[in-house]
């Protein structure tokens, strides 16, 4: 009698942290939310919680409002600033409340960084790594609660205190090119990258703060489509989808 193969795919990564941009949420539309993608973000998290992976996700809020736009309008920084951050904290109960609709639920915890008690958790690290062992995703809102820092450094942040194994940087573009690829239809696609490159080229997919947050603690980043449909999955069980930032410099 032949065996029968019962093996199953192991992911490559039990802990991510997923950072969304909040232009992420708008789909096509100039301003706001569009809830088919937001939708569809629950869906892709959702399938590989059931697999046992641990997901805790940054979300920026600039589909609603830019603490540094507000700046250059003549807003005190610090001010627009909080603003912003309250934005993210609207986006992190907007996706809370799609992964807790899903016709199979994922539990949900939005924790915030500003104190907004009915809303949301306040941030504390222990409990963040409680919610993840017991399989709920966790949302960090309101960016690190200190103006002047963006919320792809927040995700940096988070991401080591929570001890993630890399963090996935979900975008509209297929990776980090070595020119922009709208100006230049000969651009090249960097399969990874070092960070030492990714900051003396000034490579702008995160922020030179988060990326000298990663290179120090060691955590890889992962910078990938969203708008292709199970990517999340792919990057996590390992397949060679978008820009890996923390290995050598190798162009596709």
């Amino acid at each position: 009698m032949n065996a029968v193969n019962t093996q199953q795919e192991v992911p490559k990564y039990k802990r991510i942290l997923l950072k969304l941009s909040g232009e992420a949420l708008m789909g096509d539309r100039s301003f706001g939310i569009d809830p088919e993608v937001v939708q569809d973000i629950a869906l892709q998290v959702a399938e590989i919680v059931r697999d046992g992976i641990e997901v805790a996700i940054v979300v920026g809020g600039g589909n609603i409002f830019r603490g540094i736009n507000g700046a250059d309008k003549g807003m005190d920084r610090a001010t627009a600033d909080y603003i912003g951050m309250i934005a993210t904290v609207m986006n992190a109960l907007t996706l809370q409340d799609a992964f807790e609709h899903l016709d199979e639920p994922i539990p949900t915890r939005v924790m915030s960084a500003i104190a907004m008690q009915e809303i949301a958790e306040p941030y504390i690290r222990r409990r963040a790594i409680r919610h993840l062992e017991n399989n709920r995703v966790v949302i960090f809102g309101a960016g690190s609660g200190n103006p002047y820092f963006t919320t792809d450094t927040t995700a940096a942040l988070r991401g080591a205190e929570i001890n993630a194994d890399v963090i996935l940087k979900a975008t509209k573009v297929d990776g980090i090119y070595d020119s922009d690829p709208k100006k230049n239809p000969k651009a090249k696609r960097f399969q990874s990258v070092s960070f030492d490159h990714a900051l003396i080229n000034d490579l702008r997919v995160m922020d030179a703060t988060a990326f000298a947050l990663c290179k120090e603690n060691g955590i890889p980043i992962i910078v990938f489509d969203l708008g292709v449909t199970g990517n999340i999955r792919r990057v996590v069980m390992g397949e060679s989808i978008g820009t890996y930032v923390g290995g050598s410099c190798e162009i596709n």
